[in-house]
């Protein structure tokens, strides 16, 4: 099973957007997905409609260790991903990380629970420092740091997001390996002069770096994506061709390369996704 955390220190860069969207893209290519949600502000939770929503999720995993799927999990309408809801609304979990004795290890013990029955699972964090991110970064074989393409947004980036990274540094004196990082330029506006400066500025910075890359993938701001969140769906259905008027690839062509740049092993069956026309998207739920 790989584990995907979605990391930033700074709020409104895109994670959860891009948490969903990739599993939804992953679910439809055959693979078994389950979304974990660790914010207290569960945005991810409510982003596809659920079937018969559980009574618990990430408080009881993470605070009493309970991994049965039939208590803490949750189908979702899209076939094979399923969810882990937020319940810790005052981040209770927080405190109970911080003064446990297994703490910020407690999400990479708990990981072999779910391997035999998902091939991937993908981790939503606060947009903020906290303990409960250190513990997913902890879990982690590849965090990926949306990131807009903005000079003030890079400048967090280093500062806040990447300076976590280095905290947990001496983790690997105990043989805890620190996840691959890389770096998602998200809600990219190509009308911008600076963007393609900022875009080559941050690929040079990290070219040294064996442990941070820049994804050759990048995600336009464009309403696709929140009409999909509108809809509910994953925004591989909803553009799967470029729109009229619009510049570049589809968003379905977008997620696929995303996807196959996180998940190679599983290329060929990501990319039958954008060429199987008879994917049938569920009914849209109601707003």
């Amino acid at each position: 099973m790989n584990v995907l955390s979605l990391i930033s220190t700074k709020g409104g860069v895109g994670k959860t957007t891009v948490a969903a969207n990739l599993g939804g893209l992953l679910a439809d290519s055959g693979l078994r997905v389950l979304l974990l949600d660790l914010d207290s502000q569960p945005t991810l939770s409510s982003y596809y409609a659920l079937l018969a929503p559980s009574n618990a999720g990430s408080y009881e995993l993470i605070a009493n260790g309970i991994t049965e799927t039939d208590q803490i999990v949750t189908a979702t309408v899209i076939q094979g991903l399923d969810l882990i809801v937020s319940n810790d609304r005052e981040a209770h979990l927080t405190t109970l990380v911080l003064h446990a004795a297994d703490g910020r290890l407690r999400l990479r013990n708990l990981r072999s629970a779910f391997e035999e029955r998902y091939d991937v699972l993908i981790v939503d964090t606060q947009g903020a420092r906290s303990v409960v991110v250190e513990m997913a970064i902890l879990a982690s074989d590849c965090a990926l740091c949306p990131l807009p393409p903005e000079m003030l947004a890079a400048r967090e980036l280093r500062r806040g997001t990447l300076g976590l990274f280095e905290e947990l540094e001496p983790y690997r004196y105990l043989g805890v390996g620190l996840p691959s990082v890389k770096l998602l330029l998200n809600q990219v506006n190509t009308n911008r002069r600076d963007t393609s400066l900022i875009m080559q500025s941050l690929k040079n910075t990290f070219a040294s770096d064996p442990h941070i890359s820049v994804c050759a993938s990048t995600i336009p701001d464009r309403v696709a994506y929140l009409n999909a969140a509108t809809l509910g769906l994953p925004v591989h259905r909803v553009e799967r061709k470029p729109a009229p008027g619009t510049r570049g690839p589809s968003a379905a062509d977008i997620m696929v390369s995303l996807a196959q740049e996180l998940f190679p092993q599983w290329s060929a069956k990501i990319a039958a996704v954008n060429s199987d026309a008879a994917l049938q998207a569920p009914a849209a739920r109601e707003v």
